[in-house]
């Protein structure tokens, strides 16, 4: 298993090397603007097969293509509706994955034996490079879901990802080192396969944003999720550390919220973020950090008050889920 010693890590220099690997059959990690993602050949069955063995990831959890234009929609999606066009029209590149109808070329092992495909445009200009190469090279799509271990904190740098799947990946795979990710939570996934879009994962992307470019009101009603998406499990993002969202911590505890609250006495603080946008940058950070640290038990004080808010608690309570 241990490759670790091999693995590559390249901060120049890199994009023709990536592409190339990528072709070859080879995995990729690679900053987006949400999170680090793991990439591989969307049409590759091998390299789609090495993705969920270095994640340990069920393999009927699809996985998110990426694409470099919109011109590659319809490529991977059919029966478009109009909402969701104008939605891909204003919102790509950015953090929000948009759910189709797939076409023949998203094949079962990509979309989890669904009729769906998830696809998005990352506004990462070092992905981009990579994907727009990767093309030229007579591709299409790349899978690229973060570039963690199944369940546990995705990583917003090129060391966590190190940390997390060197050991995993092997000699021909690579890592690339394009800094700290500007969002730091994944992207809103929209459900776009009828005629009314349904949020599936909240993100950096608003229920809002996506009412007023998109001209339809979401789907509100409850319904079970009959299309699985990444991050729908109720335990997911979780860090070694017990997390809280309730509570007060004891001396030795780590502390997470806002910098207008105070760190409770003997607690250790491990972020002082200073708004939401600033909190779901530096969460994953935060939590990374208190592994590292070994503190065992982490208390936080969620943001409130705006729809970022929203995809930050999405994610917290998903981490405190996490089976002891």
């Amino acid at each position: 298993m241990g490759h670790v010693q091999k693995v590559k890590i390249l901060s120049d220099n890199f994009t023709h090397t990536a592409a190339s690997a990528l072709k070859n059959g080879h995995l990729v990690a690679f900053p987006t603007e949400t999170v680090y993602g793991l990439g591989g050949d969307a049409q590759n069955p091998n390299s789609v097969s090495e993705i969920y063995r270095v994640k340990a990831r069920p393999t009927n959890n699809p996985l998110i293509v990426h694409i470099s234009s919109i011109q590659y929609l319809d490529e991977w999606a059919q029966n478009v509706p109009s909402y969701a066009r104008k939605l891909a029209t204003e919102l790509w590149p950015g953090p929000i994955t948009l759910v189709f109808n797939k076409t023949k070329l998203a094949k079962d092992f990509i979309t989890g034996n669904q009729s769906s495909v998830a696809l998005r445009i990352p506004s990462n200009n070092i992905a981009l490079e990579i994907l727009r190469e990767f093309e030229k090279l007579g591709s299409s799509g790349v899978a690229a879901p973060s570039a963690n271990r199944y369940g546990t904190l995705s990583p917003t740098d090129a060391n966590s990802v190190f940390i997390f799947l060197g050991q995993f990946l092997n000699e021909f795979d690579l890592i690339i080192d394009g800094g700290a990710c500007q969002e730091g939570i994944e992207s809103t996934i929209v459900d776009c396969t009828s005629e009314i879009p349904r949020i599936l994962r909240p993100g950096p992307v608003s229920k809002v944003m996506i009412e007023e470019i998109g001209g339809v009101e979401v789907d509100k009603s409850f319904k079970k999720n009959l299309i699985k998406v990444p991050g729908q499990g109720s335990a997911h993002y979780a860090p070694k550390a017990k997390l809280y969202l309730t509570g007060r911590p004891n001396s030795g505890d780590g502390f997470l919220a806002l910098e207008s609250i105070p760190t409770p006495l003997g607690a250790i603080r491990i972020g002082s973020p200073k708004s939401s946008k600033e909190f779901a940058q530096t969460l994953y950070k935060a939590l990374f950090m208190a592994d590292k640290e070994g503190i065992k038990k982490v208390y936080v004080v969620p943001s409130t008050g705006d729809e970022l808010s929203i995809a930050i608690l999405d994610r917290l309570k998903k981490a405190a889920h996490k089976k002891t």
